[in-house]
């Protein structure tokens, strides 16, 4: 199976103009609203500790893989959840249309589905890969598979001999690597469908194998490149306000936005988005100036809070992370102050060692409890408020919680990992709406119930 190898980023310019060129749209409105489902397989309540051994490994494998990503990001995406953070939309492609469900990733960029009744998928979480809903390209009359002569093949075609533009090969089959999994196929040219309204030739794969995926959904990325879906649809803006799913199997639905308008949000204030480091051009990564806990300022080194060329440092939000992850030193200046302002209660270092999460309280006796405000302290002012409910992890059945944002292995012997040094899940984004304004490069938000 060939596979493609490079993604050339310094073409971006260039070839995003001929891209959203081509995909043009029918009578869009100002805003497509989509329903927006948290995806959960399992009752907290059920078996606990299963839940937080399962949040802790999650968590540790997504920002494995989101700090381990990527000269190249065509080839190697960060991987998407399943479970304890996910969050899905219905999305449907090809004529007629076939909807199928898309887990929102803002920590990759493409789009594809399983697109064969012969899927395969090796060592994957799922039981039984044929019973995976798939999209079916031979029941669609508008698919096309991409072709070596097509500027989004990227980056290029070696059997074409440099001569693309005369070559009639399809482009070469993607190799989408997620850290021990991937995920093999061909890029299609497709119809995103809406009610009443038609994306054409939309750029998605059809992935016919992968291994050692945890889920059975589709993947949509929301990144920043031209390949992610609010790149295709040429939207200036999208935006999501996120429920309380508090860990159970209730499907709450909230809304995806996705604007094509000019217009200020009202109300909102605002992060910047930063210049991406090379080695990760794909990430949200925010202007953050300092963290503080509660009261107390937390005086975090800036080599952590800003990307620098090597790729090292900043802080970027996800959709796809459930509470978040601090590299080592961050998270122990976070713990050290967290773990003083809660001396009162007491420790559970047995829940710590069976989690995997540090540290965790027991609350037996306490009629209420206290746990201190999680504040970043963006550039330009604007500050976001995390309240303890969506930065900790509960157990009420037994009066136990826990701090769920993750770190680096005990073992590390680096002090400064390559990566984000911080990021921001999508737990403790719950009762904000949150709008990623693309066009001028930069976050909104404001609190609100979802």
């Amino acid at each position: 199976m060939a596979s493609s190898t490079s993604l050339l980023f310094p073409v971006f310019t260039l070839f995003s103009i001929l891209f959203l060129a081509s995909s043009s749209k029918d009578n869009i409105p100002a805003t497509i609203t989509i329903p927006l489902t948290s995806t959960f397989t399992s009752k907290l309540s059920t078996e606990p500790l299963d839940f937080l051994q399962h949040l802790a490994s999650a968590s540790l494998s997504r920002a494995h893989r989101l700090k381990h990503g990527t000269i190249s990001p065509l080839v190697k995406a960060s991987l998407f959840p399943h479970s304890y953070g996910g969050h899905t939309i219905p999305l449907s492609f090809g004529t007629p249309p076939q909807k199928l469900s898309f887990v929102v990733d803002t920590g990759s960029h493409v789009v594809w589905a399983p697109c064969t009744t012969h899927y395969t998928c090796t060592n994957c979480s799922f039981s039984d890969p044929k019973k995976v809903p798939i999209f079916n390209p031979e029941l669609s009359s508008s698919s096309k598979i991409l072709d070596c002569r097509n500027p989004k093949c990227l980056p290029g075609c070696p059997r074409c001999n440099g001569d693309s533009k005369n070559c009639s090969y399809a482009c070469p089959q993607y190799s989408l690597h997620y850290g021990t999994g991937a995920a093999y196929g061909v890029f299609l040219l497709e119809n995103l469908n809406f009610p009443g309204k038609t994306i054409h030739k939309f750029l998605v794969g059809c992935t016919t194998s992968a291994a050692r995926v945890p889920t059975s959904d589709a993947l949509a990325g929301f990144g920043r490149t031209m390949f992610s879906l609010p790149m295709q649809m040429g939207v200036k803006k999208f935006a999501y306000c996120l429920n309380s799913h508090d860990y159970d199997d209730t499907r709450n639905s909230s809304k995806l936005i996705l604007d094509y308008s000019d217009g200020e949000t009202k109300g909102l204030s605002y992060a910047p988005f930063l210049k991406n480091p090379p080695d990760f051009p794909i990430y949200y990564y925010l202007g953050v100036e300092d963290i503080k806990l509660g009261n107390s300022l937390l005086r975090i080194p800036s080599k952590y809070l800003a990307p620098g060329s090597d790729g090292r440092g900043g802080l970027m939000i996800d959709s796809g992370f459930a509470y978040g992850y601090m590299t080592r030193p961050v998270f122990k200046i976070v713990t050290n102050e967290l773990q003083k302002q809660m001396s009162k209660y007491r420790r559970s270092l047995e829940l710590e060692a069976l989690s995997g999460f540090t540290p965790c309280y027991n609350f037996t006796g306490h009629k209420s409890i206290k746990i201190p405000d999680l504040i970043y302290q963006f550039r330009g002012g604007a500050n976001m408020v995390v309240p303890g409910k969506n930065y900790f992890v509960f157990i009420p059945e037994i009066s136990l919680a826990c701090f769920p944002v993750v770190t680096d292995a005990g073992t590390s012997t680096l002090e400064f990992t390559p990566g984000p040094s911080v990021i921001l899940g999508n737990y403790q984004q719950v009762d904000y709406y949150v709008e990623f304004d693309l066009k001028n490069e930069r976050l909104g938000f404001r609190q609100r119930t979802c």
